[in-house]
């Protein structure tokens, strides 16, 4: 079992910044994937940005060049340092952590943190 807690959100302008973060505790084991998701209201929730236990991290279009996704591992902590942000990323903002244990896939998410950007 997987505990995650985010903070960090909270309303801005447009233009400014925020830094998500993401504490995970309980079965933090060494193979992972840790990732950053958003909901509007109304909308489907997306894929934002993923770091894995390497390092490896990916981005979607949307915020490549203005969001960037790190790790503590010391920590079990992932940010989201969110640049230039506009209107439209206003969102819930939800961490998710996965990993395959013995063959199986889990996947835990946090209740997320709410971003709001006004113009």
């Amino acid at each position: 079992q997987v505990h995650l807690v985010e903070s960090g959100g909270g309303s801005v302008q447009a233009g400014g910044s925020l830094r998500l973060s993401c504490v995970a505790s309980g079965a933090t084991y060494s193979k992972y994937d840790m990732s950053w998701h958003r909901q509007a209201p109304g909308k489907e929730r997306e894929f934002v940005s993923g770091i894995d236990s390497d390092g490896t991290t990916r981005y979607a279009e949307f915020v490549k060049g203005r969001f960037t996704i790190s790790q503590d591992n010391a920590k079990n902590t992932v940010y989201l340092q969110m640049n230039s942000l506009k209107p439209e990323d206003t969102a819930m903002y939800y961490c998710k952590r996965e990993y395959t244990r013995w063959g199986i896939k889990y996947a835990y998410w946090g209740q997320g943190t709410q971003v709001t950007v006004s113009s």
